[in-house]
């Protein structure tokens, strides 16, 4: 796979980790809810205004692009599987920056994630 393409996949997936660390954060600084009738709106508005939320959700719409881009170039069972990296970046991330728990059964499953993604990668 060319370095071009390679660059738009990990951008893609390096764009989709920061968007659910900043999802996330922004669910934190709004705090545990419920939607219900009647706080529905409330608490969409809320979530919708929350600085963290709308970087995340550009990130996200910036992610897509360059996902799309890369789809372009690249055959999807090849691009797909690297979508798993995310998955390792954020629960390290998660682990670093949120001071989330990983245990070690999930460091066991990052590591056969990383292994597939290698064994993919090597196809």
């Amino acid at each position: 796979m060319s370095l071009i393409n390679w660059t738009l996949i990990l951008g893609a997936v390096l764009l989709g980790t920061t968007a659910q660390l900043l999802l996330k954060a922004g669910t934190n600084a709004v705090g545990h809810f419920a939607f219900s009738s009647e706080n529905l709106l409330p608490v969409t508005w809320q979530l919708a205004s929350q600085p963290y939320i709308l970087a995340g959700v550009c990130a996200y719409g910036l992610s897509m692009v360059l996902w799309i881009m890369a789809l372009s170039r690249v055959e999807v069972s090849l691009a797909y599987p690297m979508v798993s990296i995310g998955y390792v970046l954020t629960a390290l991330a998660a682990w670093h920056l949120l001071g989330e728990h990983v245990s070690l059964m999930r460091l066991l499953g990052i590591g056969v994630i990383m292994l597939g993604v290698f064994i993919v990668a090597r196809s």
